[in-house]
C-alpha cells in the first residue's frame, strides 16, 4: 500500500500519475475517487486510502461519478492491450485499428495512451521500432537484415523515420562506431579532470575522471579525434554548463536509450535548477509509476552528466543517494543550482 502522506500529496496535488495505484475513501460521504478527482478536497480527518475500488466497495464506499475511479482499470488493460498489439503486429497498426480493439474512440484512447505511457500510440511504435533496430544492428553482420527484423517495410523507410534520431548511422551501431568521427578533449574543471566526447550531432559522452580509453570501449571503431578547432565552441559551453549547471539546456546532444529510458531522461531534463526529484516522480513523469527501479537503470544509463541532470533525483525522505562520480560532486552541482 501507498503512503498516506505521498498518497495525500498527490490527492492535494491532483496528480493524474497515482490513478490506478490507489483510491481516496471519503468516510464523511460514503464515495471513493481518482487521486486526481476534480471534486473539491475533503478534510484529511474524513479521508482514508484503499487499494482500489474493490477494497473500497468492501468497506462500504461507492464510486464519484464524477471521476469514474474503476473506469482506470479498463483504462489500463486498453494500453496493455494495445502494447500487446503494437509489439505483435508485423506491420504498423493505425490508432483507428487500436481504438476499435480497445472499446473506445480514437480521439479519447490517444489520450488514454499518452497519459499512461508518455507518448502517443504512434510515437511508441516509432520508439519500439527504432530501439529494436539499435539492438538488432548491435548483433547483426547485416544492416539491410536487421533493418527488417526490426520491423521496417523497407531500408528506406528506416533511414527517413530515424533520419537526424539515431546520430550514426545504421552501419555505424553495427561496427562500433566505424565510420563515424568523435570529437573529445578532457579538460580541467573546478570539479576536478571532465571528459567531453561529441558526434557532428551533439555531446555522446560527459563525465568525470575518465579519459579517452572509455571512448574507445564504447565506440572501438569509430575515428576518435582528440581536439579541434570545430569542437572548440561546443566545449567551452559544454564546461560552462558544469561551472554553472542549469545553464546548458540549448547543447544539442548524441543519446539513445529505449523508449521508456530516453522518456526519463527528458523528465531528467525538465527539472528546474535548484529543485529535486525522486526515483519514483521520474518514473511517473515517464508514464509509469510503477518502474520506480526501471527509473534509477535509466538514471545510471545517463551518458551526458550534468547535461542530462541525473544529480537532481534523490531518495525518497530526502536523502541525497548515489551517484556515479560520488556524492561529494552530487552535492556540490546541488549547491551551485541553489537560488
Amino acid at each position: 500500500m501507498i503512503d498516506t502522506q505521498t498518497a495525500w500529496d498527490a490527492v492535494q496535488r491532483r496528480d493524474r500519475a497515482f490513478d490506478g495505484r490507489f483510491v481516496t475513501g471519503v468516510l464523511t460521504t460514503g464515495i471513493y475517487c481518482r487521486p486526481s478527482c476534480a471534486a473539491r478536497h475533503p478534510a484529511r480527518g474524513n479521508v482514508r486510502f484503499f487499494a482500489d475500488g474493490a477494497a473500497a466497495r468492501a468497506a462500504g464506499l461507492r464510486p464519484c461519478k464524477r471521476c469514474l475511479p474503476d473506469d482506470v482499470t479498463r483504462d489500463e488493460a486498453a494500453v496493455l492491450a494495445a502494447i500487446d498489439e503494437i509489439r505483435s503486429a508485423e506491420g504498423t497498426r493505425s490508432l483507428a485499428a487500436l481504438a476499435l480493439l480497445t472499446g473506445y474512440s480514437p480521439a479519447h484512447f490517444q489520450r488514454v495512451f499518452k497519459r499512461a505511457i508518455g507518448l502517443s500510440p504512434a510515437a511508441y511504435a516509432r520508439a519500439l521500432r527504432e530501439t529494436r533496430a539499435r539492438d538488432a544492428l548491435s548483433d547483426s553482420k547485416s544492416v539491410t537484415g536487421a533493418i527488417y527484423e526490426a520491423g521496417y517495410g523497407s531500408a528506406s523507410r528506416f533511414y527517413e523515420n530515424t533520419k537526424g534520431r539515431l546520430g550514426m548511422t545504421a552501419s555505424a551501431w553495427a561496427n562500433g562506431g566505424a565510420g563515424v568521427t568523435i570529437r573529445w578533449a578532457v579538460v580541467e574543471t573546478t570539479l576536478g579532470k571532465m571528459l567531453v566526447a561529441a558526434t557532428g550531432k551533439g555531446v555522446c559522452r560527459l563525465s568525470f575522471e575518465e579519459d579517452e580509453s572509455e571512448l574507445r570501449v564504447r565506440f572501438p571503431r569509430a575515428d576518435l579525434v582528440e581536439g579541434g578547432a570545430a569542437f572548440e565552441k561546443l566545449l567551452g559551453e559544454v564546461v560552462a554548463s558544469v561551472e554553472a549547471p542549469g545553464s546548458g539546456a540549448h547543447i544539442p546532444l548524441d543519446v539513445k536509450g529505449t523508449a521508456f529510458q530516453e522518456a526519463c531522461w527528458e523528465a531528467l531534463r525538465a527539472i528546474p535548477p535548484g529543485e529535486t526529484r525522486t526515483y519514483a516522480e521520474i518514473a511517473a513523469a515517464a508514464g509509469n509509476p510503477k518502474a520506480v527501479r526501471a527509473a534509477g537503470s535509466a538514471n545510471a544509463r545517463n551518458n551526458v552528466a550534468v547535461l542530462i541532470p541525473c544529480h537532481r533525483v534523490v531518495r525518497k525522505g530526502g536523502d541525497l543517494g548515489g551517484y556515479a562520480y560520488g556524492q561529494d560532486i552530487k552535492r556540490e552541482l546541488l549547491r551551485r543550482e541553489e537560488k
